[in-house]
């Protein structure tokens, strides 16, 4: 009964129903084909980057910043920023064996230099890979010229767009074979090295950043990065310190008696252990691989280890049951948005930039709602003293006026989404390409596409429902605020 007493006030105030639905309608397909332009740049994003360059999740050094794959996610005041190296990366490895979504894993090195190659410089951000892993885990990558870097190979690949500049500026082609020269500078001083283009190659992702990479063998790029093998900080303790005072000299620790196990030293006493035995034994004592039960910290010669997940698997999850096992390490799982960098965090901003902007205007949006229907309630003061008059209680007068605006709200998310549908495909329909690059990575495309977005839709519809309930508050307690003699003495 209150439903349809509810729509008949509907269409006998239709003029302000319709102007009350307009105004929730707008704001509704705004925010519709807003945030169902940014869930497609996120889609295109994420699948850009995890096929070409970041994976699923990256594992890194755990420090006082986050990294990107080729620097800090916050801004660094230091000239010669380094990338923190990524200690225990064999123990690390071991433990991916107990997560089943993990389909695959590599180690990655990074470092920003200049390249110098047919009398041309730029810089280059350096991707020192394990070949024999690499290129397994990432599909993007195409192969145009040469042929991929081999494992255990010393050499390069440059991307077409970098291949073209070169060409423009020093007016001759770089083919395979061609030397690049890299220069690295550090608190350790310049390094270089010099290796031959192995490949050309490029990426099915758009952007300026992406043109700058360049995947060269793991060892120049820790040549570059002046990389070390990694440990941790150990402290001895003070039976480890006593054999500093053993009375070994130089000609004692480099003599052959000292390592050779098999014949000991005519002065050994019977059944004592040889010298290097000893020293070993005494080194790790306490059990386990390490002395004192300290982890095995070795292999720490690279910056990050991507991670590829099994389809379907769920990124957030393995993150956080990663970062459990990671904590005795030093170590840190993130998702590819931090690996991706800044250009993927962008979006993230401009999507919270638009949905405060769209909060804003429905701010305004409910203020003239409010103000329309106080007019409405004014106008139908005899309708509601008349319903007080006849035994009608607050809440009936509250269900009542909410019920119509609430149906208001309704018919309005679904016009806006409508709306919005027919904008996106008239959008779609134009096959505008887009020429800047920046834009191009940030919408995860060339040519510009927008999707219907479920989760956006529905958001929508949401966002137009508690509009039209928000609005309604004030003047639903101005309603049941009008007493019978008034309405009968007006």
């Amino acid at each position: 009964m209150i439903f349809l007493l509810a729509v008949r006030n509907i269409f006998r105030n239709k003029k302000n129903s319709v102007i009350i639905m307009l105004l929730i309608g707008v704001i509704a397909a705004l925010f519709f084909i807003g945030n169902s332009v940014f869930a497609r740049s996120n889609r295109g994003l994420r699948q850009s980057y995890v096929d070409n360059l970041t994976g699923d999740i990256i594992i890194e050094k755990k420090s006082d910043v986050t990294m990107n794959l080729f620097g800090a996610n916050t801004p660094i005041i230091d000239d010669y920023f380094t990338i923190p190296v990524l200690g225990a990366y064999n123990e690390i490895v071991n433990k991916l064996s107990a997560f089943p979504e993990i389909l695959a894993y590599t180690g990655q090195v990074s470092v920003t230099c200049k390249l110098d190659v047919l009398d041309t410089r730029s810089n280059a951000l350096l991707c020192g890979v394990d070949a024999a892993s690499y290129f397994d885990m990432f599909p993007g990558i195409e192969l145009l010229e040469g042929r991929v870097l081999a494992a255990g190979e010393y050499g390069a690949m440059i991307t077409r767009r970098r291949a073209d500049e070169i060409e423009r500026s020093s007016g001759k082609k770089p083919e395979p074979g061609t030397p690049l020269l890299f220069t690295s500078a550090g608190d350790t001083g310049f390094k270089i090295r010099e290796v031959p283009l192995v490949g050309i190659f490029s990426y099915t992702a758009k952007g300026q950043f992406m043109n700058e990479i360049v995947i060269v063998d793991v060892q120049t790029a820790r040549v570059l990065a002046a990389v070390q093998i990694a440990t941790s900080d150990v402290e001895p303790d003070a039976e480890k310190l006593a054999l500093l005072d053993a009375g070994l000299g130089i000609d004692d620790i480099f003599s052959n008696e000292l390592f050779d196990a098999d014949e000991p030293p005519e002065d050994q006493a019977p059944g004592a252990s040889p010298p290097l035995a000893g020293v070993l034994d005494h080194l790790f004592s306490g059990g386990g691989d390490k002395p004192g039960g300290v982890k095995d910290f070795s292999g720490g010669d690279w910056n990050f280890i991507i991670l590829r997940l099994k389809k379907g698997a769920s990124a957030g999850r393995v993150v956080a049951e990663l970062n459990k096992v990671l904590a005795d390490f030093d170590a840190l799982a993130l998702g590819w948005r931090f690996a991706a960098g800044s250009s993927a965090i962008l979006v993230l901003l401009l999507q919270a930039l638009f949905n405060s902007g769209i909060a804003l205007a429905g701010l305004t949006g409910v203020i003239a709602i409010i103000n329309i229907m106080l007019i409405a309630v004014f106008r139908r003061t005899r309708e509601i003293g008349t319903l007080r008059a006849i035994g009608a209680p607050d809440l009936y007068i509250r269900s009542l006026m909410l019920f119509e605006n609430s149906i208001i709200g309704l018919c309005a998310g679904v016009t806006g989404i409508v709306a919005g549908t027919v904008i996106l495909i008239f959008v779609n329909g134009l096959h505008i390409t887009i020429e800047n690059e920046l834009i191009a990575g940030l919408l995860g495309g060339g040519v510009l596409t927008l999707d219907f977005s479920p989760s956006a839709a529905l958001l929508s519809f949401a966002v137009a429902l508690v509009l039209s309930i928000l609005a309604s508050i004030y003047p639903v307690e101005t309603a049941v605020k009008i007493q019978p003699v008034v309405a009968i003495r007006d």
